[in-house]
C-alpha cells in the first residue's frame, strides 16, 4: 500500500540544509613550510635567471655622462662574454645566492602568516587582502635580506666594470665593504629599497591573488596545473616590472659605488630627471622584464610543488 503524502518543510528540508552547510575549508599553509619552499624555490630561481639581472645593472649603471659604454643589450652581452668570457654573465652570483634563499623564504613565510589571518571562513583571501599582505612581504624582506643583499651586488658588479677592481670575492667583499663604510656601507638605499619591494610583491600577489580567484571561480579546492601557475606568475611579474622599474633604477644608483653623489632618495630621482630625462627612469626594462617574468613564474611553479610534496612528508594539522 502506498505511504500517504507527508508534509515537507522546506525549510527544513534536506536538500536546503545541504545548501545551508558551511563549504569546506581550504587548508591553509603553515609558515614553516613557506619559509622552506620559498627557500628552495629562490635558490633555484637566481642560478637560472642572473645574466638577465647582470645585463639590467650594467645597463642602469651606464651612466650618460660618462658616456653611455653599452648601446644597448645586445652590445652589453657581447662586450661582457668578449671580456669576460660567458661567465662573466654570472659575475656577483655568488652575491645574489647567499641572498635570494633567505629572501624568497621571508617573503613566502612572512605571505602566509599574514595571509593566513585575513582569510575569511571558508579559507578564501580576497585580492584587496592579497594586495596588502604582499605589500608586508615585502617590505620584510626589503629590510631583512633584499637591500643588504642588493647593495652587496651591485657594487660587486660595479666593480668589475672598473679599471682594477678591488673585490676578489663575496667575503672579502663585505669585509671591505663594511671595513670602509661601515654597516651602514650595506643599507645604501633602504627607503629606495622598501618602496621598491613592498610595491612589487603588493602587485605581483594582488594580481596572482586576484587569477586564482577568477580561475578557482566557486571551488576554492580546484586544483591548479604548473604551467598555469607560471603563466599567472609571469603576468605578475610583468604588471610590477611596468609598475616600479623608476624605483629599480633610484634604487640601483643609491647603490651602487658612486652612490655618495646624491644626499637622499628623493635628490637621486631629482638629479635622474635634470641630468638625463624622464626616460632614464625606465633604463633597464627590457632585460628585467625578461628576467622578472621568468623569475616570478619559476617561483610560484616551484614554490606550489615543493609545498605539495611537504604536505606529504610535514603533517602541520
Amino acid at each position: 500500500m502506498p505511504e500517504p503524502n507527508r508534509f515537507v518543510d522546506p525549510f527544513h528540508s534536506p536538500r536546503r540544509l545541504a545548501a545551508a552547510a558551511p563549504a569546506e575549508k581550504v587548508k591553509l599553509t603553515h609558515p614553516g613550510k613557506a619559509i622552506l619552499a620559498g627557500g628552495i624555490a629562490g635558490g633555484i630561481e637566481i642560478c637560472i635567471t642572473f645574466p638577465t639581472e647582470y645585463v639590467k645593472t650594467q645597463l642602469q649603471l651606464d651612466e650618460r655622462a660618462n658616456p653611455p659604454k653599452y648601446r644597448g643589450v645586445g652590445d652589453c652581452v657581447k662586450q661582457t662574454v668578449n671580456s669576460h668570457g660567458v661567465w662573466g654573465l654570472y659575475r656577483g652570483l655568488s652575491s645574489l645566492v647567499y641572498g635570494s634563499i633567505p629572501k624568497a623564504a621571508v617573503r613566502f613565510g612572512t605571505f602566509e602568516f599574514l595571509s593566513n589571518k585575513m582569510r575569511d571562513e571558508s579559507g578564501k583571501l580576497d585580492s584587496k587582502r592579497g594586495f596588502f599582505c604582499g605589500l608586508g612581504a615585502g617590505v620584510a624582506e626589503a629590510v631583512v635580506v633584499v637591500c643588504p643583499m642588493e647593495t652587496v651586488k651591485v657594487k660587486f658588479i660595479h666593480d668589475q666594470t672598473s679599471a682594477n677592481p678591488k673585490y676578489k670575492g663575496f667575503f672579502h667583499g663585505v669585509r671591505e665593504i663594511i671595513r670602509t663604510q661601515g654597516l651602514k656601507g650595506t643599507y645604501q638605499g633602504l627607503t629606495a629599497t622598501v618602496l621598491k619591494q613592498g610595491s612589487n610583491q603588493a602587485i605581483r600577489f594582488y594580481v596572482m591573488t586576484s587569477l586564482r580567484n577568477w580561475y578557482k571561480g566557486d571551488d576554492p579546492k580546484k586544483a591548479i596545473n604548473p604551467m598555469i601557475t607560471g603563466l599567472f606568475g609571469a603576468f605578475a611579474g610583468a604588471a610590477s616590472v611596468v609598475g616600479n622599474t623608476p624605483l629599480d633604477v633610484i634604487k640601483t644608483r643609491m647603490q651602487g659605488l658612486e652612490a655618495h653623489k646624491y644626499k637622499s632618495t628623493l635628490d637621486c630621482a631629482t638629479k635622474i630627471m635634470k641630468h638625463e630625462g624622464p626616460m632614464a627612469f625606465y633604463k633597464g626594462t627590457v632585460p628585467r622584464m625578461g628576467r622578472v617574468c621568468l623569475d616570478v613564474a619559476i617561483v610560484f611553479i616551484i614554490y606550489e610543488e615543493v609545498v605539495k610534496l611537504l604536505n606529504v612528508v610535514w603533517k602541520t594539522d
